[in-house]
């Protein structure tokens, strides 16, 4: 049985992602920064029949955490088949370019960028163990600098100089990352879910969990022919998927 780990998985697409993995045979270790939040999310699943899932603590923003959480995780099994980097925050509104502060930054890279870059190096190892790794970074079509400078761009005129600059940091993380597991079994993509109506985004998305969730595991679950090192966002190209950087 192939085992995942789903960060910032109690809730909205992270929590729909683990139900569909959990429905293709997977186990799904369920990413919480709070751990009653995930367990209550673990409760939900099994009320559903869905028993291969169990919930970790992990705050990304924290390197204890992320050590704690890795030896939790370690002490259970030798291999990670995938790993979805799925925990984000929006840093809240305003964020123009020259108002937002050096806080508001600081407190949304440390999650964005900085928490998929502790975790993705503390679960190497564990993903290295594995036939067919798969890393999944769950990106925004925000991020996308060719979009963000196209006046004809549907979103062009929707600006956050703090969340979209650390979706583009992350993207960025992606292609080196790739890069350096370019001759490994590893495929590692950024994903856009597409603007999706969570609390995330107070509701005002125009997608659902369901279509979300769908698009993350798709890259979750990619073959041996699957693409490496690419950035997907179907809600805006949904022809092949693949989007400019």
């Amino acid at each position: 049985m192939k085992k995942v780990l789903i960060t910032g998985a109690n809730k909205s697409i992270g929590f729909e992602t683990a139900r569909q993995l959990l429905h293709k045979g997977y186990y799904v270790y369920l990413g919480s920064r709070d751990l009653q939040n995930g367990s209550d999310a673990v409760e939900k699943l099994k009320a559903e029949g869905l028993n291969n899932v169990e919930a970790v603590q992990i705050d990304v923003s924290k390197q204890q955490s992320v050590d704690e959480a890795r030896n939790e995780i370690g002490k259970k099994t030798d291999v990670l088949d995938v790993l979805i980097n799925n925990a984000g925050i929006n840093g809240g509104r305003p964020q123009t370019a020259l108002t937002a502060t050096i806080d508001q930054f600081n407190r949304v890279y440390e999650t964005n960028v900085f928490g998929v870059v502790r975790v993705t190096q503390a679960f190497i190892d564990l993903l290295q163990k594995a036939p067919e790794p798969r890393i999944v970074n769950v990106s925004s079509s925000q991020g996308s600098l060719t979009f963000a400078s196209d006046p004809t761009s549907i979103y062009y005129n929707y600006k956050g100089a703090v969340y979209q600059s650390s979706k583009s940091a992350l993207n960025m993380y992606t292609v080196a990352l790739a890069y350096e597991l370019r001759d490994t079994p590893f495929k590692v993509n950024s994903v856009d879910p597409g603007f999706t109506k969570t609390d995330f985004n107070e509701h005002r998305g125009t997608g659902t969990v369901e279509e979300a969730g769908t698009r993350v595991v798709k890259y979750a679950v990619i073959g041996d022919d699957g693409p490496t090192g690419k950035y997907f966002s179907e809600e805006l190209n949904p022809e092949t998927g693949e989007i400019p950087w």
